[in-house]
C-alpha cells in the first residue's frame, strides 16, 4: 500500500499534535515497506553513564510505528499504543543518533501490529527490537 502522507506531512502533523517532542525526531526514509526514523540524541536522552536511556529508545520505537500507521491511514491522531514488548540487546554507541527501521506487519480496521529495529547510527547490529500494537479508533 502506498503512503497517504509523505515525510513533510507526517512531520507537520507531529509538530502540530506533539510539539513537545517533534524536534527530537526526523524521518530519514519512507516507502511502501516502512520507514526509518531518527532520534536526535541529546543530553536529555541519556542515562547515567552516558548511554541512551530505555525510555528514549521506547519513544523512538513508539513514534516510528505511529508514523508508519499515519503514513498508511492519514492523520488519525487518536490511534494509541495498546502493547509494546521491547528487547534491549546491546548498549547504544555514545555520541550517535539512534535510527529505527519500522515496518507494519498488519494494518486492520481496529488494530495495527508492527516491528521496530533500533540501531546506533553507523552500526550494523541492532541495539533494541520492539513489537508494538496500536488500536485504531473507529472511523
Amino acid at each position: 500500500m502506498e503512503p497517504k502522507m509523505d515525510e513533510g506531512a507526517l512531520m507537520a502533523f507531529l509538530a502540530r499534535e506533539f510539539p513537545q517532542v517533534c524536534d527530537d525526531f526526523a524521518i530519514d526514509r519512507l516507502d511502501a515497506q516502512g520507514l526509518r526514523v531518527r532520534l536526535r540524541v541529546a543530553d536529555r536522552h541519556l542515562r547515567p553513564g552516558g548511554t541512551v536511556s530505555g525510555p528514549s529508545m521506547f519513544a523512538l520505537a513508539d513514534v516510528s510505528l505511529y508514523l508508519a500507521i499515519l503514513a498508511r491511514l492519514g492523520p488519525v491522531a487518536l490511534a494509541v499504543t495498546t502493547n509494546c514488548s521491547i528487547d534491549f540487546m546491546r548498549k547504544p554507541a555514545s555520541g550517535a543518533d539512534l535510527v529505527c527501521d519500522c515496518r507494519l506487519l498488519k494494518l486492520g480496521r481496529q488494530l495495527a501490529v508492527g516491528d521496530a529495529l533500533l540501531y546506533s547510527e553507523g552500526q550494523d547490529q541492532p541495539v533494541a527490537r520492539a513489537g508494538l500494537t496500536y488500536a485504531i479508533p473507529p472511523a
